[in-house]
């Protein structure tokens, strides 16, 4: 049976922390975690291998205020300004447990390919990338939603879902992010560090489910339906 924690707003600290801790803490025999939360002001996370000086402008970044924290997991830079976060816990001796990383990548999103079809209307039902993208300059590589990477869940050729994983003894920790709306241009070219194409690369690279001038109860909306969604599907 899964465990469903809801741990509301918090700052990129707290909720790094708390998925950070869930997995210390985590049995090899106990319930899988379905763990919700969402983002206090604007916040950026980047993998734990990534050194975010040599992708971002940092003084701009702390002079508007911006969180920004390492995840206990790798991959890119991602930007929780309009995206749907959430992190699955699973334990060694659970049945959705593989020493396969691509196996593990597989079987979540295989979930969520499902709640998202539920949640929005779509021409096509969401497809598994078959290899990685090959990134429209070396930074693009770095973040997360500029740079499709194999088994990322697609809408048409574009990625929705942005994901990493720690894998140790006693389970795994899969953090996603689900791409509801792009960050303004103003705040791209304020934070990226300029000569780059991680802007355009996001652009042609991300299906954004708010196009155009939505609302931010749009935003809450999709936040809440896709929270609903996720929940059925790994919990029936």
């Amino acid at each position: 049976m899964w465990k469903i924690i809801d741990s509301g707003k918090g700052r990129a600290e707290q909720n790094m922390a708390i998925d950070a801790q869930l997995l210390k803490d985590l049995s090899p025999d106990a319930s899988p975690i379905l763990h919700f939360y969402d983002w206090e002001g604007e916040c950026i996370t980047h993998g734990c291998l990534l050194n975010p000086h040599n992708l971002l402008d940092m003084v701009r970044v702390k002079s508007l205020g911006i969180n920004i924290v390492k995840r206990p997991t790798g991959g890119g830079i991602i930007f929780h300004l309009y995206d749907f976060a959430f992190s699955i816990i699973v334990p060694a001796k659970c049945k959705y447990y593989s020493a396969n990383t691509l196996k593990n990548y597989h079987c979540i999103n295989s979930r969520i390919k499902e709640a998202i079809k539920k949640c929005i209307k779509l021409e096509s039902d969401p497809s598994f990338l078959s290899k990685d993208h090959l990134p429209l300059d070396a930074n693009c590589a770095h973040f997360c939603m500029a740079a499709p990477t194999k088994y990322d869940l697609l809408v048409g050729k574009k990625k929705i879902v942005g994901a990493a994983q720690r894998r140790q003894k006693q389970g795994y920790l899969h953090q996603g992010s689900i791409a509801i709306a792009l960050p303004k241009k103003d705040f791209l070219h304020k934070v990226l560090l300029p000569g780059t194409q991680v802007a355009e690369a996001m652009l042609q690279n991300t299906f954004f489910i708010l196009k155009g001038d939505w609302k931010t109860y749009e935003l809450q909306e999709v936040r809440a339906t896709l929270k609903q969604q996720l929940q059925k599907e790994f919990t029936q």
